[in-house]
């Protein structure tokens, strides 16, 4: 039933063990027990252990009253009663695992399992997750279930002013993002400082008001988090580190000037010529004759002071922009400004900057206004800000593949739960194509076969650019459709959520509408349920796996198929472009040949990626440990320190 993957921390024992399957018997057995008491009765049971909590009970000795108490609110709430594999996924969490379930599970009910429990200490029990609107949603919608139990809910949101989120985090349960739990703790510890230094206006202009005059912070400490989305979360966010800038200075003129003729430099070099770069490490490098006609170019005088050698830096980072940035894959810009699109999610990264300078070359590239770096006044990184609670849980469609990953950073394992009914979902053969035209015009006739049938389709891109020429081609063949993509995130779980109706066809950047389920529309089940096409393979299996996973949810039908081509991104970012240029030659002549075969050579460039971005974020691990341990020797600034 269950398997386990990576490691505990030494001398904690397995989180599921026959123990486990008898509590689960146990809470069975207290149903007639709950479903006897009345509405008061059950929430003064939940005041009741909440008081034993309080009281220093164990919380282990309360789960099989407090899962069976949850259990019974959302039977009499929600009409939604949890099933036996929820309460061994509940389980696991309050243990501390990160538990893979499966599309359609129902992981927003089995969050209410350990918050409930973790919350009856009165220490606060939190729920990260990707984005405000599943935050609010998903808060909105378990409401009723704390309510009935006595406890009350907070939603922490992007607009919120500081007294509205302090009231959220005071709550006995809070719902918002991994992102604005790490600004709060930062603004929380720039307060601190600044209180204890008795100097500085940072802090009042993060709160409205005096420093003086905010001593009470945003946040309780920490005790319990619950991170929705894991993967999402815990992995691919933790490259990025999360950053307060410091209050800006005068406009520097000879910063904004010098990435403008970076730009304009930049479009007139030659590869190969000028410069050479790098397609995996995503890096150009001037060559002599490119640093040649750099210096040849006329300068603006706002330049005059700028030394050679930082005009070649900011040429390279034009070029790296240039190559490897390009508009409706890695960015769109609205409202005249560079808004970076998440390449695991699909979705718009609001407040992200690339750096190291990168995003004002974007700017420049795009001709709208340079925004001059500021420095940091403070900064953390995901790994970093989810070590520090003491108990901390996770739940995801596909984790298993970096349960080591997840062991070595976060100290916690992995449980893969089993379906509440078997999957039923079939694998079709794949399709391997000559380039990206031929692979679109067989994914065009595909999508017209099954919707003659009455079948829903999904079709997974990898960018916005690419679902919107499938688009193009879509309504040239007539068939009538919806694209989802960071264009429409407003629409994201309407959209979603229709994607299962008789004979709807949506085109979907890989993640969006993560979150929302696609339920089956009458009369879909009879002819196979939904149809999943994934156009190409993403830097990531698991989000591969993530897509796939759309079809066939709760034991319904549905079926699957990978489309490769021969000019797809994934075989230069894996096998680097001279590599790349004899394995396509290879694959070319044997066109036509076993799919399958041919299939394994695109996933082992696939796994070459994943590796070099687990490198990436060990590399980020160990300069984000030095830099806090070098401000540490420099400022002795706590909010810097690493987690003991």
């Amino acid at each position: 039933m269950f398997r386990w993957l990576g490691g505990f921390a030494p001398g904690r024992p397995p989180a599921i063990t026959a123990a486990t399957w008898r509590q689960v018997r146990e809470i069975d057995a207290l149903a007639p027990e709950m479903e006897a008491l009345d509405d008061v009765a059950l929430k003064r049971l939940g005041r009741s252990l909440s008081y034993r909590a309080k009281a220093g009970e164990p919380l282990d000795s309360l789960l099989v009253e407090s899962f069976a108490a949850t259990r019974e609110a959302g039977r009499r709430r929600l009409s939604m009663r949890h099933y036996d594999v929820q309460l061994l996924a509940g389980s696991a969490l309050v243990k501390g695992a990160i538990a893979e379930m499966q599309t359609g599970e129902g992981k927003t009910l089995v969050a209410t399992l350990p918050l409930v429990l973790y919350s009856l200490a009165g220490r606060g029990a939190h729920l990260a997750t990707v984005n405000d609107y599943l935050a609010r949603r998903d808060a909105e919608w378990m409401t009723p279930i704390y309510e009935a139990l006595g406890l009350k809910v907070g939603i922490v949101e992007s607009q919120m002013d500081f007294d509205e989120r302090r009231k959220a985090y005071a709550c006995d349960v809070t719902y918002g993002t991994a992102k604005e739990f790490g600004f709060d703790f930062l603004k929380d510890r720039l307060i601190k400082r600044q209180l204890d230094e008795g100097s500085g206006d940072l802090g009042a202009q993060l709160t409205g008001g005096s420093a003086a005059g905010s001593a009470k912070l945003l946040q309780r400490p920490f005790w319990f988090a619950l991170v929705d989305e894991a993967d999402n979360v815990l992995i691919d966010e933790a490259r990025t580190p999360l950053i307060i800038a410091s209050p800006p200075g005068e406009a520097q003129a000879a910063e904004q000037a010098l990435f403008r003729f970076a730009a304009t430099v930049a479009s007139t070099l030659e590869p190969v010529e000028d410069f050479e770069q790098d397609v995996q490490k995503q890096t150009c490098e001037l060559l002599g004759r490119g640093r040649s006609r750099v210096r040849a170019f006329e300068r603006p005088p706002a330049l005059d002071s700028t030394s050679l050698l930082d005009i070649y830096d900011a040429v390279e980072r034009a070029l790296r922009a240039k190559r490897f940035f390009s508009r409706d894959r890695q960015y769109v810009v609205r409202d005249g400004k560079i808004v970076i699109i998440d390449e695991f999610t699909g979705r718009a990264a609001e407040g992200r900057t690339w750096k190291d300078g990168l995003h004002q070359a974007v700017e420049a590239q795009e001709e709208i206004d340079v925004t001059v770096p500021s420095g940091h006044a403070a900064r953390i990184t995901i790994q970093d800000l989810f070590a520090r609670w003491p108990h901390l849980a996770g739940m995801t469609g596909t984790i298993a593949t970096s349960a080591g990953e997840l062991s070595r950073t976060y100290d916690v394992a992995v449980a893969v739960v089993p379906t509440n009914r078997p999957a039923i979902r079939q694998r079709l053969p794949a399709a391997v194509c000559a380039d990206q035209a031929d692979k679109f015009t067989r994914i065009v006739a595909e999508v017209a076969e099954m919707h003659a049938l009455g079948r829903p389709v999904l079709i997974g891109t990898r960018s916005i650019d690419k679902s919107e020429t499938l688009s193009r081609m879509l309504a040239d063949a007539g068939l009538v459709h919806t694209v989802l993509n960071a264009r429409h995130i407003e629409r994201e779980a309407e959209i979603v959520s229709q994607a299962g109706q008789r004979g709807q066809i949506t085109v979907s950047t890989n993640m969006a509408g993560r979150g929302t389920d696609i339920k089956l529309g009458e009369g879909v089940y009879e002819v196979g349920g939904l149809h999943v096409i994934c156009t190409e393979l993403h830097d990531s299996a698991r989000i591969d796996r993530q897509l796939v996973g759309r079809c066939g949810r709760q034991g319904d039908p549905g079926t699957w198929r990978q489309y490769v081509a021969l000019d797809d991104d994934i075989l230069v970012q894996g096998y680097g472009p001279k590599t790349a240029r004899r394995v396509v030659a290879g694959l070319r002549s044997r066109l036509g040949g076993n799919p399958e075969s041919l299939l394994r050579t695109f996933k082992r460039a696939q796994q070459k990626v994943e590796a070099r971005h687990r490198r990436q974020r060990r590399i980020l691990e160990y300069v984000e440990r030095q830099r806090a341990e070098a401000h540490i020797q420099m400022s002795q600034d706590p909010y810097l320190d690493s987690p003991s």
